[in-house]
C-alpha cells in the first residue's frame, strides 16, 4: 500500500512538470544534480625537492593529494654511476614514490637543461641529445609532463627570504634596487635576441620527439619577470612572450606552465592568460600562488591575502576544463615550521590544499 501512494506521488509529480501544450515545463522540472568529481578533475600535486620528506609524504597522502613533483636524483635512491636522464634512474625514482604511495606526475626542474643549451654554447648538441633521452625515458615509464625554464645561470631570484608577512609567517620577496647594479657574471652578457635565437634553436630540436612520445613541455616564466639580471637578458616576461613560444614550434607539446604568481607580478589579468592559452590547449602544468606588487618589488603571499582574485581564477580553469596537475607554489613559512626551504614550508601547504579545494568545490558545484 505505502509502496503504491509513493509511485502515484512520482506520477503526479511528472504530471506536473508538463503544460497544456504537452511539453515539460522547466520551470517547475526538478534539475537532477550533477555529481561532483574531487577537485574538479585536477590533478592535485605536491612540490617535493628536498628528499623524500616522510612528513610532507604523510601530510600528502592524509590530504589526498597523491600526485608528487619533483626531479630526478640517483643518488636519492641509492643509484651511482647513471645518468639523471638515463631510463633506469627515471624507473627508480618513479618506483620510491610509488612504494610510499605517491605518484610522479611532474619533472620539474629536468636534468640536462643547463647554461650549454640556454647560452648556445659549445656541448649544447650534448646537453639537447641527453634532454631527448629524458623525454623518451619518461614516456617509457607513464610520466607525460616536463616542467622546465629558461633562466641560465641565476634562475629563481629573491633579494629577501625570510620577510615577516600575515601574523609573522615568513615569505620571500624580491626588490630590483638591490641586485640592479650588481656585476656581470662570468658567462658576460647575453641579449634578448640572443636569447630567443637560442631557445627557438631548443625548441626546434625537442619538441618534435616530445610529440612523438606524447611528452607535454611546460615552459615556466622567468621569475622575477624582469629585463635581465647581471647581464642575462630574460624573455618569457609577458603573455606576449608566451604566444611568441607557441608559434615558434606549433605542436600540442609545446605549451606552458602557468604560474599564477608570475603571471600576475608581470601585472597581466589572469583569468585572460588562462583563458587564451587554455583554450588553446597550451596550459600543461600550473603553480597556483598569489603576490603582491610589481615586477620590480614584490612579496609573495597566503593564497587568500594577494592582489588576484583567486576564486575567478580557479573558475576561469573549471571554465576551460582543465584537468591537469596543479600544484600550489612559494607558500609562506608558517609558526612553529622551518623556514630551511623558504616557500615549501609543509604548513603553509596545507593551507594552501585547503584553500584550494575549498575553492574548486565550490566552483564547480555552484
Amino acid at each position: 500500500m505505502e509502496s503504491s501512494r509513493r509511485k502515484f506521488i512520482r506520477n503526479s509529480a511528472a504530471l506536473a512538470a508538463v503544460t497544456v501544450s504537452g511539453q515539460p515545463d522547466l520551470n517547475n522540472t526538478p534539475l537532477l544534480k550533477k555529481e561532483y568529481v574531487q577537485d574538479g578533475g585536477m590533478q592535485f600535486c605536491l612540490a617535493h625537492f628536498f628528499g623524500m620528506d616522510k612528513r610532507r609524504i604523510e601530510l600528502s597522502k592524509q590530504m589526498k593529494v597523491l600526485g608528487a613533483v619533483g626531479g630526478i636524483n640517483p643518488k636519492s635512491v641509492g643509484l651511482s654511476g647513471v645518468n639523471s636522464w638515463d631510463y633506469a634512474a627515471v624507473k627508480a625514482v618513479k618506483e620510491a614514490w610509488e612504494n610510499v604511495g605517491l605518484k610522479l606526475k611532474v619533472i620539474e626542474g629536468p636534468p640536462a637543461l643547463y647554461e650549454k643549451t640556454k647560452l648556445g654554447l659549445d656541448g649544447k648538441d650534448q646537453e639537447i641529445d641527453n634532454f631527448i633521452s629524458l623525454i623518451r625515458n619518461i614516456s617509457r615509464l607513464g610520466i607525460d609532463t616536463i616542467c622546465y625554464n629558461w633562466m641560465p645561470v641565476i634562475s629563481w631570484a629573491r633579494t629577501t627570504m625570510d620577510r615577516p608577512s600575515r601574523g609573522g609567517a615568513l615569505v620571500s620577496a624580491f626588490d630590483y634596487d638591490d641586485i640592479k647594479d650588481s656585476s656581470v657574471t662570468n658567462y658576460g652578457t647575453f641579449t634578448k635576441d640572443v636569447m630567443w635565437k637560442n631557445l627557438e634553436y631548443f625548441l626546434k630540436a625537442v619538441v618534435p620527439e616530445a610529440e612523438k612520445q606524447g611528452v607535454k613541455l611546460a615552459l615556466h616564466p622567468d621569475d622575477p619577470p624582469v629585463d635581465s639580471i647581471r647581464g642575462i637578458a630574460r624573455i618569457m616576461t609577458s603573455a606576449d612572450a608566451f604566444k611568441r613560444l607557441i608559434d615558434i614550434v606549433p605542436s600540442p607539446s609545446n605549451g606552458i606552465t602557468l604560474c599564477q604568481g608570475t603571471f600576475a607580478t608581470m601585472g597581466e589579468d589572469i583569468p585572460s592568460v588562462i583563458r587564451y592559452f587554455g583554450k588553446r590547449e597550451k596550459i600543461h602544468f600550473v603553480h597556483f600562488r598569489d603576490v603582491r606588487g610589481s615586477r620590480q618589488n614584490f612579496e609573495e603571499t597566503f593564497h587568500d591575502d594577494g592582489k588576484t582574485d583567486m576564486y575567478e581564477a580557479m573558475k576561469t580553469y573549471y571554465e576551460i576544463g582543465f584537468k591537469g596537475p596543479i600544484r600550489p607554489d612559494h607558500v609562506p613559512t608558517m609558526s612553529e615550521d622551518s623556514n630551511e626551504h623558504p616557500g615549501y614550508s609543509n604548513i603553509g601547504a596545507l593551507f594552501a590544499i585547503g584553500y584550494m579545494r575549498g575553492l574548486i568545490e565550490s566552483v564547480a558545484k555552484s
